[in-house]
């Protein structure tokens, strides 16, 4: 996350490796990006992919399977020569963890690659495969010398999920740091690449108008939102066995609330942001399993239409448990044990087949005194909200009172927008392009830490534990196309507040 047109480098050779290169991820998300980055002019000149595949595909097998990807995915038109010239740098490897002789070929393979290609032995290892494979492909690499850093530096990017829980998080990160060091170790979250989520930091830090006031002395509350119209769709068998709060909380909604949190950082490098995320995420209350069932609502949909979709019963989704307590919908109320934020809630929902897709932080502000409008009903004056938005469009709205024109005193809520797309001409992206190339450059400033994960499961595993003592009991349904389980509305109301409207 480069400061400035003048920091903004070229990276430096390398051969980009990628596991899982025929999978889903790599063809909408990972070759778009690479791109839209090859478009922009911010590939090294000496460059290669390595796509490790399936037993008996070649390199021009694999390459015109990239290609359809492209067309099928691109985020805007594609130039055939730029196309052309990025695939022209792929070549197809085999390896397969259960049979080690093949990463043994493939370091050779890589060698010889890069003595052709002048790469100078630069590697980032892309782990775009399943979770149960980051550890088995980390130590055939390990093992085989490839993550080593002689002279030239090696980077390891890992997917989300980063870990199932607080133990399986701990355990992971302790058998990645055996085979490498922290800083080459790149877990990375979609959602960061995001402009608006990247701007929160400038929001915060370089406007004197919002630093003064963003504390518990003028916050009410907080409220963090992820929703999704789509069911799990063909997704079941992972789905069944993660549910919402595993698939979205410890990393997209913390991210987001770490951004929106964290205390100013002494200055904007990778050490002293990480380093200020990881302390206001382990300054999350961590709750009792009494106060986590008190705290949180969690819901599963039933069959039903979002507009002219059908949607299946979720306990009906092939791969699905007929019987399946997994939830598709989580809401959470959560309070930061530190100066800035005591006695501040942090409102939390995420959830499949609801009526809005959408992704924002809404920041409530305190009512100001109505002794002087005591005439005007105060249930009609607008909630003062600082709205940041990610999806589906990236900008940020206030929310606040003014004069209705005319004699009489008469209160209404306005709001001002600021959209991107209105001010800016960048072209669509797919929010990897800023993630990747921050990894060629050596920037993990967006990028989590191992602390970080782990105060994040660490805030997230009591609900983990009671929901699965719990069972069935307390899984409330919702309909497709809904805002959620009513119940969710209760975590706001016995407060005195309700979740902000989405439209």
């Amino acid at each position: 996350m480069a400061v400035g047109k003048a920091a903004r480098q070229q990276p430096d050779p390398c051969s980009f490796v990628i596991f899982g290169v025929t999978g889903d991820l790599a063809h909408r998300l990972v070759i778009p990006a690479l791109y839209n980055l090859a478009a922009a002019d911010l590939l090294p000149d000496k460059f290669c992919v390595v796509g490790v595949a399936r037993k008996g595909m070649t390199s021009d097998q694999l390459r015109d399977s990239l290609m359809k990807g492209l067309r099928q995915f691109a985020t805007r038109a594609v130039d055939d020569a730029i196309a052309e010239r990025l695939l022209a740098c792929v070549t197809c490897v085999e390896a397969d963890p259960k049979e080690p002789e093949t990463f043994d070929a493939m370091s050779r393979q890589l060698d010889a690659l890069e003595a052709a290609r002048q790469t100078g032995g630069n590697r980032l290892f892309y782990l775009a495969t399943p979770p149960n494979a980051f550890l088995p492909i980390s130590r055939e690499l390990g093992r085989t010398g490839m993550l080593a850093e002689n002279g030239a530096w090696r980077r390891l990017v890992v997917e989300k999920p980063f870990g199932t829980d607080l133990a399986s998080a701990k355990a992971l990160n302790s058998e990645l740091l055996k085979l490498v060091e922290e800083h080459q170790i790149y877990r990375i979250d979609h959602y960061l690449g995001k402009e608006t989520v990247q701007n929160i930091l400038v929001l915060r830090f370089a406007n004197g108008m919002f630093e003064p006031i963003w504390n518990r002395n003028h916050i009410d509350h907080i409220q963090i939102t992820v929703d999704e119209k789509l069911g799990v769709g063909h997704r079941g068998s992972f789905y069944d066995a993660t549910g919402a709060l595993r698939d979205m909380v410890p990393n997209h909604l913390f991210q987001l609330l770490s951004l929106v949190t964290m205390e100013p950082p002494v200055k904007f490098d990778a050490h002293s942001v990480r380093s200020e995320k990881a302390e206001v995420l382990s300054a999350i209350q961590t709750q009792t399993e009494q106060e986590a069932l008190q705290n949180s609502v969690r819901g599963q949909y039933r069959g039903g239409r979002i507009g002219d979709t059908e949607i299946d019963d979720y306990r009906k989704t092939l791969d699905v448990a007929p019987g399946s307590t997994t939830e598709t919908y989580a809401a959470l109320k959560l309070t930061i044990d530190n100066w800035r934020w005591a006695g501040v809630p942090f409102y939390l929902r995420t959830g499949k087949a609801l009526g809005v897709k959408r992704t924002e932080i809404a920041i409530k502000f305190k009512q100001a005194p109505f002794a002087m409008f005591r005439d005007t009903p105060v249930d009609r004056l607008s909630q003062n909200y600082l709205i940041i938005s990610t999806e589906p469009t990236e900008g940020i709205a206030l929310q606040f009172n003014t004069k209705v024109p005319g004699p009489n005193i008469n209160i209404d809520g306005v709001e001002m927008k600021f959209r991107y797309k209105d001010y800016f001409k960048a072209e669509p992206s797919t929010g990897y392009e800023t993630l990747i190339y921050d990894c060629m450059i050596g920037d993990n400033i967006l990028f989590q830490r191992a602390d970080s994960v782990e105060a994040g499961w660490q805030a997230v595993q009591p609900f983990l534990d009671a929901w699965k003592k719990a069972g069935g009991k307390g899984l409330k349904v919702y309909e497709p196309g809904s805002e959620g389980p009513e119940e969710a509305n209760d975590l706001l109301e016995r407060d005195g507040r309700s979740w902000r409207k989405l439209g």
